[in-house]
């Protein structure tokens, strides 16, 4: 079984890129045979910008750019997507969200049927979603910060194209608790990745 492990993060010292790390040291610790790899949006300067490009794509007057073909290739080729990534405000961080804008687009992640009906084209794509934040467990929930989120990314966006989200992890207090138990907590997430995935 094969996972992509997407991270979006500027900095490859940091917790998240050390948990994506731990998913896919999971992962192999759990089959030998399963395989992974790690896109890091940062290092490999993937634009998220939506461009007139784009929406040609979207209008489905031009085929997808090279890049967006490339990570479109990417999640056909796994048998699940790992979406590592910090809080930003409340939800994922512009290089992360732009990466969905762009590669999920219509006609290959969903679609309109002749009668204007929603195709979801994702039903086989198993997703898990790991967010990194600062705030505590309490602040979340006092805010609503946890259901909005679950809303916008897990229902708004997955859910929209089919995709199954399994698990959607926020590990918190990142800046002031031992990352230890996160490690931990990523670490089972790889291991049973496959496992939940079924």
């Amino acid at each position: 079984m094969h996972a992509l492990i997407v991270v979006a993060h500027h900095d490859p010292q940091s917790l998240t890129h050390s948990l994506a790390a731990q998913v896919a040291e999971g992962l192999s610790l759990a089959d030998p045979g399963n395989s992974f790899e790690i896109a890091d949006l940062s290092a490999q300067a993937f634009d998220p910008r939506f461009t007139a490009a784009d929406l040609a794509v979207h209008h489905r007057e031009a085929p997808p750019p090279a890049d967006v073909a490339a990570e479109q290739a990417r999640i056909d080729r796994a048998d699940a997507l790992v979406l590592v990534y910090p809080v930003y405000w409340w939800s994922m961080p512009a290089l992360l969200k732009g990466w969905i804008d762009r590669v999920f687009a219509n006609g290959w992640a969903f679609d309109f049927s002749s009668d204007a009906k929603l195709v979801k084209k994702l039903r086989h794509l198993r997703v898990h979603l790991v967010g990194v934040g600062g705030a505590d467990g309490g602040t979340y929930e006092r805010h609503g910060y946890a259901d909005a989120m679950k809303t916008q990314i897990d229902h708004g966006i997955f859910n929209y194209c089919g995709a199954s989200v399994v698990t959607s992890e926020l590990l918190l207090e990142s800046e002031t608790q031992d990352p230890t138990d996160h490690m931990d907590t990523a670490r089972a997430l790889g291991r049973e990745l496959f496992t939940a995935s079924k």
